[in-house]
């Protein structure tokens, strides 16, 4: 492609938008780029200490817990050492985690466990929501307290639908929104367009294979960082350019310097 021709004929720049459509992208551009930020803090919430490290920390350990378990620990001391570590004060942590190890009788429950779950747990895990485990009696309890093994296939089924419907109209959109740049070489902001979606497809496929081969948590992190990479370029060039620089001197040729105005 040659970067000295004209830009196509069916091409408009954000110069030649209307000031309405300019709003329109801005406002989208702004929640989503907060959702996008909020949407990383899940993944550092969910995910942060389950295998048992510094909770404050994500790392690679840490995914491969989540979706292929702790082969030295059950469920529930997953989740109390990682990211639920902060809702029980510690002297209550210890006693579950105590309980859990001893193996999880049923007097034992009765006397020391529930009240702390009672007191401690219920407000979310009362079964109310199908997505998180149910605490509310013992032998729902006790489900939790056998081997970890990380997501269950129903569960990553359940989330791969989400994700890949949900990721992709967001990248459609704002790439949508991003093909009124002026970017060169054409071929850089065609990559920044279509490599989001290759990300997508990686990022999901790697949940399934980390069960298999645990190395690929640094194939789901590359493609993660992949797909922030180009959000962030597309969302930073697209505001710069729509209000900040003023247009490139091939759309100013084209439109004889003048802005347009909106009807």
């Amino acid at each position: 492609m040659n970067d000295q021709l004209p830009p196509p004929r069916l091409f408009l720049h954000y110069s030649e938008l209307p000031y309405s459509v300019r709003v329109l992208f801005t406002a989208t551009l702004l929640i989503l780029g907060l959702g996008y930020l909020f949407a990383l803090l899940n993944i550092y919430f969910s995910y942060a200490g389950r295998a048992g490290g510094n909770p404050l920390m994500l790392s690679y350990e840490d995914l491969v817990v989540a979706y292929s378990g702790n082969a030295q620990g059950s469920v529930l001391e997953g989740a109390l050492q990682g990211p639920m570590a902060t809702m029980l004060p510690p002297d209550e942590r210890t006693a579950v985690l105590t309980w859990v190890r001893q193996g999880a009788a049923r007097p034992t429950y009765d006397t020391d466990i529930k009240p702390i779950i009672d007191k401690r747990c219920m407000t979310c895990h009362d079964g109310s929501n199908p997505h998180i485990p149910n605490l509310s009696d013992y032998d729902n309890v006790k489900k939790v307290t056998v081997l970890d093994t990380g997501a269950s296939i129903a569960t990553l089924v359940r989330l791969s639908h989400i994700h890949l419907f949900g990721m992709t109209f967001i990248f459609f959109i704002v790439g949508l929104m991003f093909s009124h740049a002026y970017v060169r070489p054409v071929w850089f902001k065609c990559a920044v367009i279509a490599l989001p979606y290759l990300g997508i497809g990686v990022d999901v496929s790697s949940w399934y294979f980390i069960k298999l081969y645990h190395p690929f948590a640094w194939v789901m992190i590359f493609a993660g960082a992949l797909m922030a990479a180009c959000f962030a370029v597309m969302w930073l060039a697209t505001m710069y350019q729509m209000w900040f620089s003023k247009p490139p001197e091939a759309i100013l040729r084209r439109m004889g310097g003048d802005i347009p105005v909106d009807f």
